[in-house]
């Protein structure tokens, strides 16, 4: 992908006049535009845009939605209805051929429809003018609906989210000449997705801020606020007025006693959340480093979340209402965890399923999203958590003034769920506004916030960079172009990774150092410094070039790099800490290796990147 990015979207509104013309296109594109200039002024042309997105984008959520339910309910009907060999064979069998679909699509077809869709938004509105093919909008939709409802344990909101922005981005191309205003109708149907796909209004505004524009300016909100009340509107009409997750607590709940549960509970799951986001950056680096073709990792991981799931089914039975939850999106154990039908047993099984189910489903490459399994994960944890309060009552030591028994644990699923979704996707306020629409309960508000803020500070400090920016970095997207790094104290917090060379000319240990002069020459690779790879294609050191210069005739490049001190830098390395180490060695270059293994080269960071990505920044 470029790494240029294009400039920020104008403000829904402040436009002038000459950039709202319609592209005139085909002779009945002409003839449209112009009865819209004609029975429109501008504002209201823009209004009338915003109305079609919105109810595109609601129509198409919904669809998804009930297709993947569909498909899933069929499915799992299917494979029930025969034996335990059959339902065995059936449960394996249909997450591996779904991820083999998704791998042969990503590879022959559309490569941007692997994984949850919200990278890719973020990538297209900064770095490519808001522009999403049709194609890839179309795709993610079919893979997204097959992966998701054919068991693999990963989400449905994330590809809205992609599919209803590529909807905007097409309407947008074919509505506007001025790139400024393609890249303006992203956001639009990106917060469509997301209120119908959630029955959550508000949380799509807050979510399109935090996540892409990283702002709250007021200006934006028009266009926006259209197409949310206008998804909302049709999810509703179409699926019920009731929330996602229908679920009934009490009103009376006091805020003293819960608080002094928010604090642990966000403590644990901040960890939790940055270990969850740490396994999918790293099993996904894992995945992509095997020999095999890539096509057959969402295939491989297909089966290993096929198999972790059929075993929490299987630990499961008899223990109460675990049903199929790590199939999937899993919102139905959810709800029963909320109603205090569920063991100790079976969060604790679901918790733990679930949770490696959605790192191999999701680091190999699958098509669905994280905010489900996120939700499903913090409700499964707080579970936990309210059981053992309940077991506390049961023996005696109990808090005063909390609920007794399913009361208490709805609360802590509840308060989980909050928590971990600001620790795994860092957008505090959505984390808060959402759990309150998905469930429709405002009692525990304050604890609410308390736990999502200690879980969001927690993330936070162990890891800087939220997952949606680590997996673009990690795809060689440059951060710095996203409006989260301006500004020299961010940029100087980023981990080298977003601006180091991922294409390193390397020497090899046993090759002669004139020979190694002559093959840099001859490649035009005239540089200050080489790394240096033994037999095994594993670091062995640096050299300089004015070292290889000054070699005797049987030196060879090894030998010269035994001489040299060794430096280097994991990619996670803060970019202030890298400097100041090569500063304070004397290096003006150092390799970048894997955490995993320090041998292993990933790239390389000089001292002049540094300096010019800064200057950058500050301009």
């Amino acid at each position: 992908m470029p790494s240029e990015a294009t400039a920020p979207a104008a403000s829904i509104g402040d436009l002038p006049a000459a950039t709202l013309s319609l592209e005139p296109g085909a002779e009945g594109g002409s003839r449209l535009a112009g009865w819209l200039r004609s029975r429109f002024s501008d504002g209201h042309r823009f209004l009338v845009l915003c109305i079609v997105v919105g109810s595109l984008c609601g129509l198409a959520a919904v669809g998804f939605h009930l297709a993947i339910h569909g498909l899933f309910e069929w499915l799992w009907g299917w494979a029930s209805a025969g034996s335990t060999g059959r339902f065995c064979a059936i449960l394996l069998g249909a997450p591996t051929l779904a991820g083999l679909a998704v791998g042969l699509v990503v590879k022959f077809l559309a490569p941007e429809t692997a994984g949850s869709g919200i990278p890719q938004t973020k990538a297209a509105y900064y770095n490519h003018g808001g522009k999403i093919s049709t194609r890839t909008g179309v795709f993610r939709f079919l893979l997204g609906m097959i992966y998701v409802g054919l068991g693999n344990s990963l989400g449905r909101e994330g590809p809205t989210v992609h599919f209803s922005a590529a909807i905007a981005s097409r309407i947008g191309r074919w509505a506007f000449r001025d790139p400024v205003r393609v890249q303006a109708m992203l956001p639009v149907g990106m917060a469509a997705g997301i209120a119908a796909a959630f029955n959550a209004p508000l949380s799509a505004l807050t979510f399109v801020f935090e996540e892409l524009l990283d702002n709250f300016s007021m200006k934006s909100l028009g266009g926006i606020v259209v197409s949310v009340v206008i998804a909302a509107a049709i999810s509703r009409s179409i699926l019920g007025e009731d929330p996602v997750l229908p679920v009934r607590l009490s009103e009376d709940f006091q805020t003293s006693p819960w608080m002094l549960v928010a604090v642990p509970l966000g403590i644990a799951t901040g960890l939790v959340g940055h270990g969850f986001v740490r396994g999918i950056l790293t099993l996904r680096m894992w995945f992509r480093g095997r020999g095999t073709a890539p096509w057959l990792a969402p295939a491989w991981g297909g089966l290993a979340c096929g198999a972790v799931a059929l075993a929490a089914w299987f630990l499961t039975q008899g223990m109460g209402d675990a049903r199929h939850s790590v199939f999937s999106i899993g919102y139905d154990s959810l709800v029963a965890a909320f109603d205090g039908h569920l063991a100790v047993g079976v969060i604790g099984v679901l918790l733990v399923g679930k949770f490696l189910a959605v790192l191999v489903a999701y680091s190999s490459g699958g098509s669905g999203g994280l905010f489900s399994p996120t939700l499903f994960l913090g409700g499964m944890l707080g579970g936990l958590v309210g059981m053992g309060l309940v077991s506390s009552q049961h023996a005696g030591h109990w808090i005063p003034a909390l609920p007794p028994d399913s009361q208490a644990v709805g609360g802590c699923v509840l308060l989980g769920m909050g928590a971990m979704f600001a620790a795994v996707v860092r957008c505090p306020f959505t984390s808060l506004i959402i759990i309150f629409e998905m469930t429709g309960n405002y009692s525990l508000i304050l604890p609410l916030m308390a736990g999502n803020m200690i879980a969001w500070q927690i993330a936070r400090r162990l890891q800087p960079v939220g997952i949606y920016d680590s997996l673009l970095l990690q795809d060689h997207i440059i951060l710095r172009k996203l409006p989260a790094y301006r500004g020299m104290q961010d940029y100087r917090k980023l981990p080298v990774q977003a601006i180091m060379s991922y294409e390193v000319f390397s020497l090899r240990e046993s090759e002669s150092a004139c020979a190694a002069l002559l093959r840099s020459s001859g490649e035009q690779r005239s540089f200050r410094a080489y790394p240096v790879l033994n037999g095994d294609g594993l670091l062995a050191g640096v050299v300089l070039r004015e070292d290889l210069a000054r070699a005797g005739e049987d030196e060879t490049v090894g030998d010269i790099a035994s001489r040299e001190r060794l430096l280097t830098v994991f990619p996670e390395t803060p970019i202030r800490d890298a400097a100041r180490q090569m500063v304070d060695r004397g290096h003006r270059q150092v390799p970048v290796v894997s955490s995993a293994d320090p041998r292993k080269l990933l790239g390389w960071l000089t001292l002049n990147d540094i300096v010019r990505r800064q200057n950058e920044a500050e301009g």
